[in-house]
């Protein structure tokens, strides 16, 4: 064989191997997609369901908030129509009580918002 034949044969095998080189590195990288893809996948599943279960904490939290302002609130209710009764049955003590007292201060009242008017 000649130097031109045996360089010939060089050149192929060197081809031929960096052919095989070249499908075997695009083989792993056709791999390695579909590992990421997998992966970010399984990621993605995990993070709707960890944000799915925030939300439902989040609402159970929002109504229970609701549900304890609005208990509150028909305390808060309660407490001040039993200050109204109370008061009423105070001022009407008051009244049975002194008579010429309450009306003596309802007087004066009315002439001190009289005079707060009229200026």
């Amino acid at each position: 064989m000649s130097d031109a034949a045996t360089s010939n044969l060089t050149d192929k095998a060197t081809y031929d191997r960096l052919a095989k080189d070249v499908t075997a590195v695009k083989n792993d990288i056709a791999a390695l997609t579909d590992q990421i893809t997998d992966a970010l996948n399984s990621f993605a599943g995990t993070a709707s369901k960890q944000a799915r279960r925030g939300y439902k904490q989040a609402r159970a939290n929002a109504e229970q908030a609701v549900d304890d302002m609005s208990e509150r609130g028909g305390a808060m209710m309660d407490a001040a129509q039993d200050a109204a009764s109370s008061i009423g049955e105070t001022l009407e003590d008051a009244i049975t009580e002194r008579p010429l007292a309450t009306v003596g201060v309802a007087l004066g009242i009315g002439f001190l918002i009289g005079l707060t008017w009229r200026r």
